[in-house]
């Protein structure tokens, strides 16, 4: 891996990270809401009871940008494009869709998160492959 192939893996997983140190931040920071500690005790936030499947929905959902980490760093260059465009976007979706009725902290995190995933993506696409050095010269 030369240094400029590895440049935008390097960022690419750097921006994964930021997006879910975020995530993490935006988690915290909901529990100086009043009344959130006791919605959670009680099973039911913001009138959505929190089920088991719930519970699994919103892992995979920070599993995923969490395993963007290190497949930036060591998938081939086609299929990271790839997954990072893809998984880029449907990020966005995910964090769009579940935050219908944002407040104005929601939109202040989502704002950081929407941008570094738009970067992602716009990195992923502008990536060129990384030219062979292996190829006999004449």
């Amino acid at each position: 891996m030369t240094h400029q192939n590895s440049y935008p893996r390097i960022l690419l997983s750097i921006l994964w990270i930021f997006i879910i140190l975020n995530f993490v931040a935006r988690d915290i920071h909901e529990l100086g809401r009043p009344g959130m500690l006791e919605q959670m005790m009680s099973g039911t936030i913001d009138g959505v009871v929190i089920t088991e499947m719930l519970m699994l929905l919103g892992g995979i959902m920070i599993e995923i940008p969490i395993l963007m980490t290190v497949l930036a760093l060591l998938l081939p260059h086609r299929v990271n494009r790839w997954a990072n465009i893809g998984v880029g976007l449907l990020t966005m979706v995910m964090i769009v869709a579940m935050n219908r009725q944002p407040d104005l902290d929601n939109f202040f995190f989502m704002g950081f998160q929407l941008t570094a995933l738009i970067a992602i993506v716009g990195i992923a696409r502008r990536w060129q492959a990384p030219e062979r050095t292996d190829a006999i010269t004449s």
